[in-house]
């Protein structure tokens, strides 16, 4: 039985209910987590705040680094066992799972880099006063965690926030839980002070809606669905609480017939099936220049065709999706893409030996998707690609933009002109050309714009979310 993690304790959830780990791969339960409450919340803020108000609001920030930097030495030394959890865990597969793992360690490597490096600016005023800034932190942050990349959120989020100087409450995804718990725990190991991270496990409506409302949080920084993050942020507004949206996206890939597909091709399938298509910027919508739409297509339905489906260990192209209900969503928006005669260009294949109890889902590319069909419009959170044809660059322009969606976006042209062109129309908060990270290194801002949120994680930018802005004017003459 997993057990919450609070000021480096492990400690069951006041409520003493439970909830079932189910390994994606089978469906069956292998573990049980707390069904924490409001109450296991307070616990956890209180403990973050005698941290705060003690040994960590007293640490010098190079201090802070060198704690980030033993937690990195931590989490690489029990990289192994971190990915089997995640493994096991969300279903990835050993690949997927392994490369997430050495993500966490490089987030705590640059944040620990960048904790004596958040400096102020000094401002020019009237003679004989002296102006200047400083960066302080919000005090105690919390942290909505999703279940897609548990590790490769915790870093981002929760590094940045400790490199700042705040400290954390965590709710992971009653779906994902076991590596961030267990994060938790080197990072105990690794030196940090009781309370500086703590970690409190259950449903969303149970408690992320009281992490939401706590009158000790200081900031909120959730990933999640729009819905959600609406509910989040109604719930912090209440209480004029800063929050950190990540809502996710409907990404296009725009294809010009210039494009060098040999490059192209790979990115493109990438975008779309890593972690079974369970990505905030997942390539989901394919944009083709009409006179290179159809040999793309020929193309990329062999691609597809050849990848496959089944348990996480198996180390195959794409591993089961998260749960039940997250299968029957992929069904259901098949069946609307049945009912409405949109084509099927090619799927991939669940292997024999994928238990029928497993999640999975097999790849599938559709064309001539219509721009106003959900297909196109909603965020599937699965391995499906919805492909159109645009006819010039305007019309490009207009297909990308045309979603409440703005997280990212791939252009592939040899064009440099159209590159910036197209750089500055689509309205997201990533761009990559000829290239498509997913997301992108560490070191670069993630986040969106529209119905994908605000606030920025990831990179240096994401410290100044982390923080507030104090202005000090001195009298001297």
């Amino acid at each position: 039985m997993q057990l919450n993690y609070i000021a480096n304790a492990s400690v069951a959830s006041a409520s003493g209910r439970t909830i079932p780990v189910i390994d994606p791969s089978d469906g069956q339960p292998f573990d049980e987590l707390q069904r924490s409450t409001a109450q296991d919340i307070d616990s956890a803020v209180h403990a973050a705040r005698q941290c705060l108000d003690g040994v960590w609001g007293r640490l010098p920030a190079a201090e802070r680094g060198r704690l980030l930097m033993r937690l990195a030495e931590k989490v690489a030394q029990h990289g192994e066992e971190l990915a089997e959890l995640e493994q096991r865990d969300c279903g990835k597969p050993t690949r997927q799972a392994r490369a997430d793992a050495m993500a966490l360690v490089r987030y705590f490597e640059f944040y620990a880099g960048a904790c004596d490096k958040l400096h102020g600016q000094t401002i020019p005023y009237q003679d004989g006063t002296s102006v200047f800034t400083w960066r302080e932190p919000h005090g105690v942050t919390g942290h909505i965690v999703p279940w897609n990349y548990p590790m490769q959120i915790f870093g981002r989020s929760v590094g940045g926030a400790l490199a700042a100087g705040n400290v954390c409450v965590v709710k992971p995804s009653e779906d994902a839980c076991l590596s961030v718990l267990r994060v938790a725990e080197l990072a105990a190991d690794a030196g940090f002070p009781a309370g500086a991270i703590n970690v409190v496990t259950g449903y969303g409506h149970e408690v992320g809606d009281a992490l939401a409302r706590h009158p000790g949080i200081a900031h909120v920084s959730f990933t999640g669905s729009p819905g959600v993050g609406t509910l989040i942020q109604q719930a912090a507004a209440e209480r004029h609480c800063p929050v950190t949206l990540e809502l996710g996206g409907k990404s296009p890939q725009i294809v010009f017939a210039d494009a060098d597909l040999d490059q192209a091709i790979p990115a493109i399938v990438n975008a779309i099936v890593q972690n079974a298509g369970q990505t905030c910027s997942a390539g989901s919508r394919l944009l083709v220049e009409r006179s290179l739409y159809e040999p793309l297509l020929e193309r990329l339905g062999a691609a597809f065709e050849a990848l496959r489906v089944g348990p996480a260990s198996m180390d195959l192209d794409l591993g089961p999706l998260i749960r039940a209900s997250q299968q029957q969503r992929v069904w259901d928006f098949l069946s609307d893409a049945q009912v409405a005669h949109i084509p099927v260009v090619a799927t991939g294949r669940v292997v024999d030996e994928a238990p029928e109890t497993g999640y999975y889902q097999a790849p599938t590319l559709l064309c001539d998707v219509p721009v106003d069909h959900r297909l196109a419009q909603e965020e599937i959170f699965g391995p499906v690609l919805a492909a159109m044809a645009f006819d010039d660059e305007d019309h490009a322009v207009q297909l990308a933009n045309a979603t409440r969606f703005g997280l990212a976006a791939g252009v592939w042209t040899r064009d440099g002109a159209r590159q910036f062109r197209l750089a500055r129309r689509l309205k997201c908060g990533q761009v990559f050309v000829n290239d498509y990270g997913a997301g992108g290194g560490v070191e670069l801002p993630f986040g969106g714009v529209k119905s994908s949120g605000h606030g920025r994680e990831k990179g240096f930018e994401a410290l100044y979310g982390f923080t507030t802005l104090k202005t000090v004017a001195v009298r001297h003459g």
